[in-house]
């Protein structure tokens, strides 16, 4: 009588691959990675820890010393800046701004990616140029334009362009509309045409093309961009200075002027306003961060 022999099967770490040793070219990267991410952290940390600090114990102390912690700092630049009403402001220019944009941006783009014309590349030359004018440069001529153009009195207190929303509103939708019809364009213009033709074929007229197949299709781009859109218009500091005369009108980012003296300046107020304004945008990224990296990742798996 045989007896048949047992196979041992093997262990179980053995079937596990062999962990790899580090090399020193992937530590060097992983350092160099660490210190960006801690040089680009460090600024948003330390206003965060100069806002909960009392100008009282920073001045006998200095600023490189912990202690004195308070959110007295939050009340006062709150209510010294009016930010309640400043947030406002900044939604009413800051909501129209964003959808104008993306609507004429997305029209550009389609016509650049839908029709093959001979001056579609010119076309999105001239709204890219936009993004490479220095804004410094056109001071004087748009200023001179907004004190010259009227306005119904429904639409600006003082019946002009200049000291109005509608006037930051058209000179954020003409500095922001080059850089959403690049990107736009070329997301459009990886759309397969059979939905267009197959559009063409069921009856579909231009309008319904680029209302009902394409913009369903770009959501992801319009997320992505709609993010970046509202961090750009949101935080725009040097047109609402220039074009604004009324302190009541001022978006919350120019408000922060509130909270300087004129002889002298607490840093500590300074720090907790801007924290409270940096809020919304945070906010909206973390909302949308799903879109925004599937926005940033279009293509990316494509041959």
């Amino acid at each position: 009588m045989s007896t048949g022999t047992l196979t041992r099967p093997p262990a179980a770490q053995d079937a596990r691959p062999a962990r790899r040793r580090p090399t020193p070219q992937r530590v060097v990267l992983h350092v160099f990675l660490a210190a960006v991410a801690i040089g680009w952290l460090f600024p948003v940390i330390w206003s965060v820890l100069t806002s909960l600090r009392s100008y009282e114990y920073t001045a006998t102390h200095g600023y490189v010393s912990f202690g004195g912690w308070t959110i007295d700092n939050y009340v006062t630049a709150w209510q010294t800046a009016e930010f309640g009403k400043h947030f406002l402001n900044s939604v009413y220019i800051t909501v129209p701004a964003v959808l104008l944009t993306l609507f004429l941006a997305s029209c550009v783009a389609f016509v650049i990616a839908r029709f093959n014309w001979k001056i579609n590349l010119v076309l999105l030359g001239l709204f890219t140029a936009a993004n490479l004018l220095p804004q410094q440069a056109l001071l004087i001529p748009l200023f001179r334009l907004f004190t010259q153009v009227p306005l119904p009195a429904f639409m600006s207190d003082s019946e002009l362009l200049y000291d109005s929303y509608w006037g930051l509103i058209l000179i954020n939708v003409a500095f922001q509309c080059g850089f959403c019809v690049f990107v736009l364009s070329n997301y459009m213009k990886a759309l397969p045409r059979d939905l267009y033709e197959a559009a063409m074929v069921d009856g579909a007229s231009i309008w319904r093309q680029y209302w009902q197949v394409t913009m369903p299709l770009c959501r992801p781009a319009l997320a992505a961009l709609a993010t970046l859109e509202v961090t750009w218009i949101y935080n725009e500091f040097f047109w609402a200075t220039v074009l604004m005369r009324t302190g009541d009108k001022f978006p919350v980012t120019s408000s922060l002027n509130n909270l300087r003296g004129e002889f002298f300046t607490d840093n500590n107020l300074v720090s907790a306003g801007s924290v409270l304004v940096a809020i919304p945008t945070l906010v909206i990224f973390f909302l949308l961060q799903r879109h925004f990296v599937r926005g940033l990742t279009l293509g990316a798996s494509k041959g």
